[in-house]
């Protein structure tokens, strides 16, 4: 089969559609013809050689897909061959085909391209909002990055979930975004989200923040919470490190919690996809949540898709579809 393979650490250009050894299935595993794959910022630091895989992950970046069951390995129960799914990876999404733990898949609940948007996001918002940060009917909920991928879910789930919903992004990504659900909009290069959260809120603060920011926001993301507020960490794009002032999260009883997905045991991750399937899917199955596509790219045009990822141009995710006939070497 082919794949997008990474030959050595680089910009986009790094990124190779190369032949690889086609997949075998372990006992518990599917073998997925893949149709698209959606692209993660993850996938760009994996690139940059600062996110290897996980023991055992393929080598190729990848951490969602969708499309068609073709072989079941002899332990798997309640998934047969021809069935249309999405999957969440630990990498391995870039290619034609890829081995699926049976316990990461999910079934398609829209349409079957457009669903390759959807596993790492559902799982990553779920698992942080509800099961980390307890996000509940009448909360705030602070999301940074309202235009990612990861934004543009968090918005639709906190609106789903009776949330009000403030959100920071560029100004021309706001309409689009409260037609999303988003209460409240934040221009983070004109606007102090601090100063706006509080104005917001009557001084009170959000309830919840969702931040991919890291260190760069970490003093001004406590400042924004209420008292008894969480905040959930699941980014660095800002950086890795800064300093915690206690004194204010003590007054505020406040708490900060960090998560990743990629690299959890294979049992903690079949049991936030199971979460996901019985209280994310009715919702996407309803039209109350909606993958939400910037565009479709070849799979060959991965390096394309980075360029538009990195710019954060994009609006929602970037998915790379499987290219008829293989393709050749992306530059």
């Amino acid at each position: 089969m082919r794949a997008i393979t990474i030959p050595q650490p680089g910009g986009p250009d790094a990124l190779v559609w190369a032949e690889v050894p086609d997949p075998e299935p372990g006992p518990d595993e599917v073998i997925v013809d893949v149709r698209a794959s959606g692209v993660n910022r993850a996938d760009l630091l994996q690139r940059q050689g600062h996110y290897p895989p996980p023991p055992g992950a393929p080598a190729y970046p990848g951490l969602e897909c969708s499309g068609v069951i073709t072989e079941v390995g002899a332990e798997v129960v309640g998934w047969a061959v021809g069935q249309q799914v999405c999957a969440l990876l630990a990498g391995g999404g870039y290619a034609e085909r890829v081995a699926v733990p049976a316990g990461q898949l999910l079934p398609v609940p829209c349409d079957p391209v457009d669903a390759a948007a959807l596993p790492e996001v559902a799982c990553t918002v779920w698992s942080n909002l509800v099961q980390v940060a307890r996000l509940g009917t009448g909360d705030t909920l602070l999301v940074h990055g309202g235009g990612s991928g990861i934004g543009t879910f968090a918005v639709q789930l906190g609106a789903a979930l009776g949330v009000t919903v403030l959100t920071t992004a560029r100004e021309g990504k706001h309409a689009r975004l409260r037609e999303l659900g988003a209460a409240h909009l934040i221009d983070y290069r004109e606007q102090d989200f601090v100063e706006e959260v509080r104005r917001v809120t009557d001084g009170r603060g959000v309830d919840v923040i969702l931040d991919i920011m890291g260190g760069s926001y970490l003093g001004r993301n406590v400042s924004a919470l209420a008292t008894g507020g969480r905040l959930v960490v699941i980014g660095m794009q800002g950086g890795r490190k800064a300093e915690l002032d206690l004194g204010a999260l003590l007054t505020k009883r406040a708490s900060v919690t960090a998560t990743s997905l990629r690299s959890r045991p294979l049992a903690e991750k079949a049991e936030i996809v199971q979460g996901v399937r019985d209280e994310v899917w009715p919702l996407v199955e309803a039209g109350r949540i909606r993958p939400i596509v910037d565009r479709r790219l070849p799979m060959t045009e991965a390096a394309e898709a980075h360029r538009l990822v990195e710019s954060s141009d994009h609006f929602g995710k970037v998915l790379l579809t499987r290219p008829p006939g293989g393709g050749s070497a992306v530059s």
